[in-house]
């Protein structure tokens, strides 16, 4: 099939289990997908939990009319669940998977391998298993690739990600082209992007919120939602819900229409968490906004 331009929508870190109106946000987002009338919507991790209680907001995302597809984020096995509970939650096709749409071929990762020995926190790696998956997968394709994947390769965050982004260039070296064009993640609740060996590297902002911890803790919203969903108050949240229109075009241009929201309550910068954090922030190009940047990144 000849490609064409292929136009998505891109959604990540609702967090269903930590805001009090997910099932609002995420509705907005499949209007948002259906007015602009996109080839198919992907969600990047983080989404929710897979228990009883969740089952309405995953129908709610299901009813959507377009193809879907689900990654895996860090938080959807919160609660004891384990990666294979949340694939079977969600119908996924695996942990890790790939199909084809429009004449590009879309490949989607795990960086929720454990690592040994065990880094800080939750699990976040590719491991050589699907690092060898992942090869093999490119090599079986003459299509131009899109990579999704919860938690982003350019940081040096990820355990085995040098590795799988020694795979990309050196497939991309191999076939004497840039074959794989973009990688897109979520997981940090920032939006920026960057090019690393000639491959668009984009994170996308969280739907919901950005998460500051105990030291800047603020009721957001009425004492009983707090009561209910009592983690909003370590985060800022956005007044709107954020997500991506996304138009690739056959030589590998990429046009991001993002959307532009508001802070629910003080901001970041107000409770002084910019001036303790905001030389923590990952690239010069990378920004602590309730926003996604609307912006056009050209072939390398």
């Amino acid at each position: 099939m000849a490609t064409q331009a292929i136009l998505f929508a891109v959604a990540t870190d609702i967090h269903q289990d930590i805001m009090h109106d997910g099932p609002q946000r995420l509705e907005a987002f499949k209007d948002g997908a259906n007015q602009a009338q996109v080839d198919m919507a992907v969600q990047l991790g983080d989404f929710c939990q897979p228990t009883p209680a969740n089952r309405s907001f995953l129908a709610q995302w299901n009813a959507l009319d377009l193809p879907r597809y689900n990654v895996l984020g860090n938080h959807d096995m919160d609660g004891g669940f384990t990666r294979q509970d949340t694939v079977a939650y969600m119908s996924m096709p695996g942990r890790y998977y790939s199909f084809n749409r429009k004449g590009w071929h879309c490949v989607v990762l795990d960086g929720n391998d454990p690592s040994e020995p065990p880094l800080e926190g939750y699990a976040r790696g590719v491991a050589a298993d699907q690092r060898a998956w992942l090869a093999a997968d490119l090599q079986g394709t003459d299509l131009p690739v899109l990579i999704f994947i919860h938690q982003s390769l350019d940081r040096g965050e990820v355990d085995g990600d040098r590795e799988v982004l020694d795979v990309l260039t050196a497939h991309n070296q191999a076939v004497g082209r840039r074959q794989i064009v973009a990688v897109f993640s979520g997981h940090h609740h920032l939006d920026y992007a960057v090019c690393i060996d000639g491959i668009w590297h984009v994170q996308i902002n969280s739907m919901s919120n950005y998460w500051m911890g105990d030291n800047f803790m603020q009721v957001r919203y009425s004492p009983v939602i707090d009561a209910a969903f009592p983690y909003i108050k370590y985060t800022a949240p956005y007044r709107d819900p954020l997500y991506a229109i996304v138009h690739v075009e056959p030589d590998g241009s990429i046009h991001i229409e993002g959307v532009e929201s508001q802070w629910v309550g003080p901001t970041p910068s107000e409770l002084g968490y910019l001036q303790a954090h905001g030389q923590g922030l990952p690239l010069a190009g990378a920004s602590l906004r309730p926003g996604i940047a609307t912006c056009r990144l050209p072939p390398p």
